[in-house]
């Protein structure tokens, strides 16, 4: 059977080939391109970095690879200052126990009865005062009688409330106008103020009254009492076993010139006056019982009452401008008796 497919010449022949291979050469390069752009990206991937860039590059890595170590943060250390007043009698009880109750120097001087040695060993008087007043000092007592430190007021008696001091004496070199005899540091101290008092110019200085015992004190108040009534008696004198004179450390002074003495309550507003709220700390004196103070101390003003401290607790008590005992060794007010 004779086919009907017209014959294909030779120059169709010759153009087909030529088209196939272009086709293969075309796939061949598109191969090697292929294959170069993956050597290249391999190439890339291992190949060391090089330049500035590159050193960058391994920063880099570095940072996001290597291991972070973290130092231990520090550890709040908690302060042991006490902040405020009313802390620092609790940090000074923790403390100040250790500086003057466990301190040997001291307790050996509060054995021997040695008052200045003690708070020398203390650390001086304001440390002294700072570890009494805080109640850090178990072992100073403000109740004793026979201590210079020794408190006594309308809340506080004498125990034993007939208590005595000794030794005693009256003082030298100074005009007594009642026969009243000191605790002897007492009396000391009183005859080098008045000497260094004439010596300024300030005129004399006399003892109008000392060391009163139990029943001398029972008739003085007794006296008030029944001139003035109870109440106004106790702002003006003590009950027998409450008053300072007791103890041989209070002294009552007036002023002295060519006309006489004046009354206690006459020493006001004379050079002697002046010169004993000025000078008498300097001699281990203070003035008692001061105008303004009557709520802490339960008296009226006595500008005449002198009481003996010693020079250290003086200075202290002057320097550190203290107005009654009972703040300065961080006792409660007392401006009435119990019952």
């Amino acid at each position: 059977m004779t086919s009907s497919k017209a014959p294909v010449s030779r120059r169709a022949l010759r153009e087909a080939r030529r088209r196939s291979l272009r086709r293969g050469w075309l796939a061949v390069g598109t191969s090697v391109l292929a294959l170069g752009s993956i050597a290249a990206v391999v190439m890339a991937l291992v190949a060391p970095p090089l330049g500035e860039d590159a050193t960058l590059g391994q920063q880099s890595v570095a940072a996001t690879t290597a291991p972070v170590v973290v130092e231990a943060l520090p550890v709040p250390q908690m302060s042991s200052s006490p902040s405020g007043a009313g802390s620092a009698g609790e940090a000074a009880s923790g403390d100040s126990s250790d500086a003057i109750c466990d301190n040997a120097a001291v307790t050996d001087a509060l054995a021997a009865g040695n008052d200045g040695d003690a708070i020398t060993a203390a650390g001086g008087a304001e440390a002294f005062r700072d570890a009494v007043a805080s109640g850090a000092a178990p072992c100073v007592s403000l109740s004793d009688a026979t201590r210079v430190w020794t408190v006594v007021n309308k809340q506080r008696a004498f125990d034993p409330v007939d208590y005595e001091p000794a030794p005693r004496q009256i003082p030298d070199a100074v005009r007594d106008l009642a026969g009243g005899s000191l605790r002897s540091d007492a009396a000391g101290a009183l005859t080098a103020m008045v000497a260094d008092a004439a010596a300024a110019g300030v005129g004399e200085i006399a003892l109008e009254s000392g060391y009163r015992s139990y029943g001398t004190q029972q008739s003085t108040y007794s006296g008030h009492v029944a001139d003035m009534g109870q109440a106004e008696a106790d702002k003006v004198s003590a009950r027998p076993g409450f008053s300072e004179h007791q103890s041989g450390l209070a002294a009552d002074v007036v002023a002295c010139g060519a006309d006489g003495c004046t009354s206690l309550d006459g020493l006001a507003g004379t050079a002697q006056g002046d010169w004993v709220a000025a000078h008498s700390w300097e001699y281990g004196y203070i003035v008692r019982y001061e105008e303004g103070h009557t709520d802490t101390t339960g008296y009226s003003p006595e500008p005449w009452h002198l009481r003996y401290i010693g020079t250290d607790l003086a200075a202290a008590y002057h320097e550190g401008d203290w107005h009654t005992l009972e703040e300065f060794f961080g006792l409660p007010a007392a401006p009435d008796y119990a019952n």
